[in-house]
């Protein structure tokens, strides 16, 4: 298929296995690069933008040459990636932030954008950076970003008001150049309808019963529409069930519920000290918790089976289209699925995102 020259290019920088990217890809912008640290995010990510220039690497392994020699000539129109930052702290303001080491990939994710000065930056990061310590982190985010000739905009969005089945909150930033004479408005992004667990995964309950992996009706809702075609062969659906005591435990809650439903003989030591989370079974019909990394130890199950959700089910929940491969061991898949952030929450900060920089 011949490329679309006039598409914006994106480099993902920390891309794990791409969630931002993807979002931006169905956006209609080109992915031109990912560099991440992790092998397997790295397998996944060349796997699903096989046109992209994709790297296992630290960023500091990246001089200022190599930066410009890999994604320079071609031209990157936006950077994204979510950076980690927790060196910013009001108690860390009179030593040099950038010799502080948990802000050393911080500054290296900005050198990124010094070299490649692209018409806009996107950084994410937890919901809380943007209150720690009086907003200072969030302060210092958009100060560095506003010196090197960005305006800067942030807000917490929640992944559910974008069409994500899911309860799940992140920070934006995002800075466009200030030859664009604009700052990016989070009031315009157009939110979608909740989607719950069940339009998200209901199709595959008959999966455990049949082992039979490949959907043979068309898809029966709005969603599931987004996320396959018919005859839609499914991926990354291993279908483990956990130990006898586990499925025992987990068999006594129902739909929303959590450990406090399951009866106190089950547990070998007091139950009381555990977190709201443990053991909570999904609610077909509301948003999903927020998927987590976990795989035997984690704390959220099927609505209606005694066991986890597969990756698929989890990446379905995350928004990842169905033909969207997560390679590596089950580990490594669940690790990358919730690590991700979700596309279609990606997508909507893309599609505002698009329409300020075809404007000069």
């Amino acid at each position: 298929m011949k490329k679309n020259n006039n598409k914006q290019k994106v480099l993902d920088l920390f891309s794990g296995c791409g969630g931002i990217s993807f979002g931006f890809e169905l956006a209609g912008f080109e992915i031109g690069g990912g560099i991440d640290i992790d092998q397997d995010s790295i397998n996944t990510f060349k796997n699903n933008f096989p046109e992209a220039k994709a790297f296992c690497a630290n960023l500091l392994e990246f001089s200022d040459e190599k930066i410009r020699n890999e994604f320079g000539k071609s031209g990157i129109d936006v950077i994204v990636g979510g950076p980690p930052c927790q060196g910013f702290s009001s108690a860390n303001r009179w030593q040099k932030e950038n010799e502080d080491p948990r802000n050393k990939l911080f500054f290296e994710y900005l050198r990124f954008v010094e070299i490649l000065q692209p018409k806009a930056v996107l950084i994410e990061n937890v919901r809380g950076i943007l209150s720690r310590d009086n907003g200072y982190a969030k302060n210092r985010i958009e100060k560095l970003l506003d010196d090197l000739g960005y305006n800067v905009n942030c807000r917490v969005l929640n992944a559910s008001e974008f069409g994500v089945p899911q309860n799940r909150f992140r920070a934006f930033f995002v800075a466009i150049r200030k030859d664009y004479i604009t700052t990016f408005n989070f009031d315009e992004l157009k939110k979608q309808p909740k989607v719950c667990v069940k339009e998200a995964i209901g199709e595959l309950y008959s999966i455990d019963q049949t082992n039979e992996k490949v959907l043979r009706y068309k898809p029966s809702n709005n969603y599931t529409k987004y996320l396959r075609k018919e005859n839609q062969v499914i991926h990354n659906h291993e279908i483990i069930y956990p130990a006898e005591i586990t499925q025992n435990r987990i068999s006594h809650v129902p739909q929303g519920g959590n450990w406090q439903n399951i009866p106190e003989e089950l547990f070998t030591n007091n139950r009381n000290n555990r977190h709201s989370s443990a053991f909570k079974r999904l609610d077909e019909n509301a948003c999903s918790v927020t998927i987590d990394t976990g795989n035997a130890h984690s704390n959220y199950f099927h609505p209606i089976y005694h066991r986890i959700p597969t990756v698929r089910e989890a990446a379905r929940i995350q928004s990842f289209k169905d033909n969207f491969k997560i390679l590596g061991s089950r580990t490594s898949q669940y690790r990358q699925i919730g690590n991700a952030v979700p596309p279609l929450l990606a997508k909507a900060v893309a599609d505002l995102l698009k329409t300020y920089l075809i404007v000069k």
